[in-house]
């Protein structure tokens, strides 16, 4: 874990070093934006797995990152842990220089995440991390702090959601709940607030893809939440394509 959180922090600080530049921005096959800072800090990532963790801590797992998987480098992941990376989580909060974008590095094991860390490099470079060890965070490299969910309030649960991609089925999910807040917010952020307890719900109906939510998920069942699909059921990877094409529900204690 310790090996991981110090790959994330690299790879913000050479994120935010592009983030205070004039950057470029350009669009994949999918039209999502996309800049230097997500290849840059992709190979960053990757190249530290290889040669920093595996071989030495543990086995070579393969990788499934992203952009690497957008360039068509997809490898066989059938029966063996790997490692799930979003280099940057949120690229429309970057582009759009908002700072709730982060790094997501997890470890699946058995199509569950084990292992997470996610790194807000420009929100106080503030770090969520979870395992079978506990969840934690911390902000600007001060001591860790544990952290876990809430119980849901019986007279009105805080929700969050996504800035750019509420939907009708969101809204259609939410109307079994007493809701007291409902907060917006960006990237695998949403799964870290309630980590903390700051949030109690985070449904997200929409297609997502597994980079995006296996970090936050690790980090959530480790501070005593759950991860599931709609209809309530265990939200595993490994999926066709990597895609969480049905939504899920991030849930609180």
């Amino acid at each position: 874990m310790d090996a991981v959180r110090d790959i994330a922090l690299r790879a913000g600080a050479r994120i935010m070093e592009i983030y205070e530049s004039d950057f470029a921005v350009e669009a994949k096959d999918d039209k999502s934006p996309v800049t230097e800072a997500d290849q840059q800090a992709e190979d960053l990532i990757l190249a530290a797995l290889a040669n920093e963790i595996s071989g030495k801590l543990i086995d070579a797992y393969p990788v499934v990152a992203e952009e690497s998987v957008a360039a068509g480098r997809v490898p066989d992941v059938t029966g063996t842990p790997f490692w799930l990376v979003d280099p940057l989580d949120g690229t429309k909060e970057f582009v759009h220089r908002r700072g709730e974008f982060t790094v997501n590095i997890a470890l699946v094991v058995d199509k569950v995440p084990v292992m997470g860390v996610v790194l807000a490099p420009a929100l106080n470079n503030t770090m969520y991390w979870g395992s079978p060890l506990g969840a934690f965070m911390s902000k600007d490299g001060g001591a860790p702090q544990a952290i876990s969910t809430r119980e849901m309030p019986a007279d009105g649960i805080n929700v969050v959601g996504s800035r750019s991609h509420r939907s009708e089925k969101d809204e259609a999910f939410l109307s079994q709940f007493t809701v007291a807040n409902m907060t917006p917010a960006g990237s695998s952020l949403k799964f870290c607030k309630v980590a903390t307890g700051e949030a109690d719900l985070y449904p997200r109906m929409g297609r997502t893809m597994e980079w995006d939510t296996g970090a936050g998920h690790a980090v959530v069942s480790a501070a005593g939440g759950r991860v599931t699909d709609p209809d309530g059921n265990p939200f595993t990877y490994v999926k066709p394509d990597f895609a969480n094409d049905s939504g899920f529900v991030v849930w609180g204690r």
